[in-house]
């Protein structure tokens, strides 16, 4: 039986595949914060704290990166370079060592956030929903599967800003695994095919203004580009 609904539906939001014409859909995001030790001094953490989640809608999510509109409500837009894991196989509680089973590929994602209104947040205990889920929040390259990459546990993780860098780590120096993270966050959701998870930046983040060109980059999955407009 054919459904209907009372309004139009719209396209799932999805990224391209690396070699591939089909598409992978997106159903959340999940993202994880100061999973660098760096960065986390940059925000005024000391070491290895319990890892912590928020979410971003899918709706956020700019494929492939391109032009995005700088956002209302804020004087301190900042860039965070991530490498995106891709779930393929859903699960619960799934342990450290078998988390790589149920990632389907990886990317280049921009966690773009409102810093003054995140920390609104912090300093009112309220949720970072202002500062972190919004229009055009998610830039995210294409996926390269895991079956052709195979899980990447190091690689170079830069931005250039204007082809200046700003961010120059690597995916190694990840206070929780990507495995870990994926063990930790299961306990408290079920991962569902179709879910993203952002691994965590490393320091260096900063303000983009308006015509600034952001270019991140992970060994092995190319690269993503932002042209950043100005308001709408």
């Amino acid at each position: 039986m054919k459904m209907e609904y009372v309004i139009g539906t719209w396209n799932i939001p999805s990224l391209p595949i690396v070699g591939s014409d089909a598409r992978f859909p997106v159903r959340r995001i999940f993202c994880v914060g100061r999973n660098y030790v760096e960065h986390q001094k940059e925000m005024g953490g000391d070491g290895r704290e319990q890892p912590f989640f928020f979410a971003k809608s899918a709706h956020d999510l700019v494929p492939e990166g391109g032009s995005i509109h700088y956002p209302p409500m804020t004087t301190n837009f900042h860039w965070e370079t991530e490498l995106v894991a891709v779930i393929g196989t859903g699960g619960y509680r799934i342990s450290s060592n078998k988390a790589d089973d149920h990632i389907w590929g990886y990317a280049v994602g921009l966690d773009m956030t409102r810093r003054d209104l995140q920390q609104v947040g912090k300093d009112k205990g309220r949720p970072w929903t202002f500062g972190k889920d919004f229009d055009q929040s998610a830039p995210v390259g294409p996926i390269s599967p895991a079956s052709t990459i195979g899980h990447p546990k190091k690689g170079r993780l830069w931005l250039k800003v204007n082809g200046e860098f700003r961010q120059n780590s690597d995916i190694d120096q990840m206070i929780w695994s990507v495995p870990e993270q994926i063990a930790f966050l299961t306990q408290y959701y079920t991962l569902e095919a179709g879910d993203l998870v952002m691994t965590g930046t490393p320091a260096g983040v900063g303000p983009a203004k308006p015509g600034d060109e952001l270019v991140a980059g992970i060994d092995g999955l190319g690269e993503l580009r932002v042209q950043t407009l100005p308001p709408r």
